[in-house]
């Protein structure tokens, strides 16, 4: 395999620092691989050996990492939350406890927790390796709870390949249009279908790792093997994730690896009263924009935790893949913060974490050796060489990364530019401008762009009028250049997508305002964590058109499977604000323009036959329907001629 100095030309001078990376990574792995075992995957099982498990005969055994220790209990509904000698764990060696008991100890349901001591303390403590957690309604206190159903029976256990997946980045909390916390089933029931409906072929779920508070967004993990129950039970997950592969559906999970919560009570801040026992001492154990804590990713206790991790939610839930969060914090001991990353020096100088590059490369190997078809996304804002290149070629083996910049640029053009200085050139440069030996992810907004602070597309287009001009009977012209440009920016984005396309739940329908969880300074309300999924199935208004287009999007690029190969510029027109390209069989041409419409545009093209098979204009998308219905475009000595409204696009498909 060519390595990734060999195909980019800047990277030549790094050469000696990428192969050092690669030996790095290798011994990394000896170290995490027993012996006697013959891959990463085998040696590899902390989650089955730590935590409580139900033996064959009945009875029950729990064990910890807690080498600070010097006494540790399992405290519960059981024994009245009380230290019994009954309940002491024995020590097991380096550094783990061990409790066994019989049978009649512990029942289906019964909370619990440790209480770990330590030379000059002590405290009441979470398993860090526990699986089920639930909240007390009223005093908001988390205890680990046994759990032990009946197994779960799989019936769509299905290979689902995406090698360019059309991703629905969604959230279960906020999936519901009831001012609420939604739940795992009502997802199953109300939202796939939706999803399906649309033809998104993979759906990426945040926040389902345990978090105390619900505000994070599920980004301050506090048990990592713990499925949130404030969604509903480890079985209503699998019924969700087994339903939506019987649909055809890949499920990623949003993975958070990059850092853990603070909290002592609920995480593993001063687990066994040291402050390092799962991450870096010192400064570099905490993020200072974050308030969280920051893993040691070179001691190997943490990083067999952490990939034990990924090995238990691919096998405990059957899920597809993961969309690693802040990756680039993980990259930098400094976290990327106030870096632009302009000179490739940066991806291999000393302000690297080498050990947080050596865990991502043995997770991504843990991954494909548990599950080859399974997708590993990386969200990193850095542009580090490599992260989404092959181990073999000198990378770290993500399969994609997040085009995260196609987001901004989409935001400064509508900020800082009018209509008229939008550049079509600049538009193609940006929208294209990836590493061509790694697999990207475009989207034109995700959940970040609509938080609280922040705007989603349709509300800077629109803004305050979408409160009083989206009815389909309203005339208002700011409204219809919101819903052509919504259309034309969408458009654009999944046309010139590097190997997949993303876009988060409501937002095809262009969803109004923004996201902001409960939270004191808006008196705890829902009003705007949830999703108005009957603006889209009101008749009388335009949302439902903006869906229908976005439908009609992924179906496109599923139907002729234009992601497979690279998009080609040929024109992008300054003066008339025009772009046209093509991919694969089709040509996309978008007039920007916000004034003039063209008649008999010419451009080069292949000699034949086209047809149209979408346009932007069309009135079922809310547009002004200024183009045929069927038309046929015919070159004339190599040049093909069309007709380009105004804030218009048309998609025309090659016929010989």
């Amino acid at each position: 395999m060519k390595k990734i100095y060999k195909t980019d030309p800047w990277l030549e001078p790094y050469k000696e620092a990428i192969e050092a990376r690669h030996e790095r990574i290798l011994k990394a792995r000896s170290r995490i691989v027993p012996e006697k075992a013959s891959s990463l995957s085998e040696g590899v099982n902390n989650h089955l050996y730590y935590g409580l498990h139900k033996e064959p005969d009945g009875s029950w055994v729990i064990r910890e990492w807690a080498p600070n220790a010097s006494r540790l209990y399992l405290i519960g509904e059981f024994n009245n939350w009380k230290r019994a000698s009954a309940y002491e764990f024995k020590v097991a060696g380096a550094g783990n406890w061990e409790l066994r008991l019989d049978s009649m100890f512990l029942s289906h349901g019964e909370l619990y927790k440790l209480f770990i001591e330590w030379p000059g303390g002590g405290g009441e403590r979470i398993p860090a390796y526990c699986r089920r957690l639930v909240q007390d309604p009223t005093t908001k206190v988390f205890c680990a709870q046994v759990w032990d159903p009946e197994p779960f029976e799989w019936k769509h256990d299905k290979v689902l390949r995406r090698p360019h997946p059309l991703i629905y980045e969604c959230h279960i909390g906020m999936s519901s249009e009831e001012p609420k916390v939604s739940t795992f089933n009502e997802f199953r029931k109300d939202v796939l279908p939706r999803v399906k409906s649309l033809g998104y072929d993979t759906i990426q779920i945040m926040a389902l790792q345990e978090h105390p508070y619900y505000g994070s967004f599920g980004y301050q993990v506090s048990n990592f093997f713990a499925l949130s129950s404030r969604f509903g039970t480890p079985e209503e997950f699998k019924e969700l994730v087994d339903t939506a592969h019987g649909m055809g559906i890949a499920v990623v999970m949003d993975i958070v690896h990059s850092h853990s919560v603070d909290n002592e009570a609920e995480g593993l801040g001063l687990f066994d009263g040291r402050e390092d026992l799962y991450f870096y001492q010192g400064p570099q154990g905490r993020h200072p924009a974050w308030g969280s804590r920051c893993f040691d990713y070179g001691k190997d206790e943490v990083v067999r935790f952490l990939l034990s991790n990924c090995k238990f939610w691919l096998e405990e839930y059957h899920l597809d893949g993961f969309r690693f969060d802040g990756v680039t914090s993980m990259l930098y001991w400094d976290h990327g913060l106030g870096k632009d990353f302009g000179d490739y020096a940066l991806y291999f100088d000393s302000g690297v974490d080498e050990n947080a590059v050596a865990y991502l490369a043995l997770a991504n190997m843990l991954i494909k050796e548990i599950k080859p078809e399974a997708i590993t996304i990386a969200e990193d804002v850095s542009g580090m060489a490599g992260l989404a290149a092959p181990f073999d070629a000198g990378g770290v083996g993500f399969d994609f990364r997040m085009a995260m910049g196609i987001a901004d640029h989409w935001i400064k053009w509508i900020k800082e530019k009018s209509d008229e200085q939008w550049s079509p050139g600049e538009i193609w440069y940006e929208l294209t401008n990836k590493r061509s030996d790694e697999k990207t992810i475009s989207y034109a907004e995700c959940h970040d762009q609509a938080l609280v602070g922040d705007k989603t597309i349709i509300f800077r287009l629109i803004d305050k009028e979408m409160y009083f001009s989206m009815d389909k009977g309203s005339k208002n012209l700011l409204v219809d250049r919101g819903i052509a440009l919504h259309k034309l920016i969408r458009l654009a984005t999944l046309g010139t997508a590097g190997d997949g396309y993303l876009n988060f739940m409501g937002n095809e329908f262009g969803h109004p305002e923004w996201i902001d969880f409960p939270r004191e300074g808006n008196g705890w309300s829902f009003a705007h964590a949830r999703r108005l999924w009957s603006i889209a199935d009101n008749d009388t208004l335009r949302y439902g058109c903006l869906r229908e287009f976005d439908k009609a999007m992924i179906s496109l690029a599923k139907r002729y499977g234009f992601l497979s190969v690279r998009p080609e510029l040929i024109r992008a027109d300054e003066e008339k604000k025009i772009l046209i390209f093509k991919r694969k069989n089709l040509i996309f041409a978008v007039n920007f323009n916000p004034v003039d419409s063209f008649t008999d545009y010419g451009f080069q093209a292949s000699p034949g036959k086209y047809v149209k098979v979408l346009d932007s204009d069309d009135e079922r998308f809310d547009g002004f329907s200024r183009l045929a219905a069927d038309s046929e475009h015919f070159t004339i000595d190599g040049v093909l001629s069309v007709y380009l409204p105004s804030r218009c696009a048309l998609v025309l498909k090659y016929e010989e």
